[in-house]
């Protein structure tokens, strides 16, 4: 089952699936050993590891497993990050929200207005009852994020990841649709 990637317009983004001239500046972003502290892979050395995140992309489109979206700045058209659902489970209604933001585009709220943009896409054509997501108990931004957005912090993963070669915990993060709120963020100004 194809699951057709989304493209979603708000005030400040335009969400979209990504094309091959995406290369470069997901490399840019994946590189970026500041951005990547966090995650429980390390930062990309390879510009073939963005052509293989786009072609995989692609291909949890085609399966039907979710949907994975780079962010645009409206204003000038910038590649700015990416969001995404994975693990779409449409027996359960549910699956995980993912996310990576360009270091400079921090603190303005983009990354909160672009969750907010693929969950209403997620509650609205795809029926979900919950997303969950996870972020390393260290990343307070990130955590901030998903409490804007309406998420719940359910729990705590203890030593799940090994991050930069240190043992991680991950803070594990619920919104159920009946909780969910729409119209409850705010679009900030530039």
């Amino acid at each position: 089952m194809t699951l057709a990637t989304p493209i979603l317009h708000t005030a400040r983004l335009r969400l979209r699936p990504f094309t091959d001239a995406d290369a470069d500046a997901l490399f840019a972003l994946h590189s970026n050993t500041y951005v990547m502290r966090y995650w429980d892979s390390p930062p990309w050395t390879e510009r073939t590891r963005a052509e293989r995140f786009i072609a995989a992309c692609r291909k949890i489109a085609d399966e039907g497993t979710g949907a994975r979206v780079a962010i645009d700045r409206v204003s000038d058209g910038a590649f700015i990050g990416w969001c995404s659902l994975t693990r779409w489970n449409p027996d359960y209604r549910s699956a995980s929200l993912g996310y990576c933001l360009d270091e400079a585009m921090w603190g303005h709220g983009f990354m909160t207005e672009a969750a907010h943009a693929l969950l209403r896409w997620a509650f609205d054509t795809l029926d979900l009852n919950r997303v969950q997501a996870e972020t390393d108990t260290r990343n307070a931004a990130s955590a901030r994020v998903l409490e804007k957005i309406g998420f719940v912090r359910e729990g705590t993963l203890r030593e799940d990841c090994i991050v930069n070669g240190e043992v991680s915990d991950s803070w594990v993060f619920g919104l159920i649709r009946r909780e969910w709120q729409p119209s409850a963020v705010p679009i900030p100004a530039c």
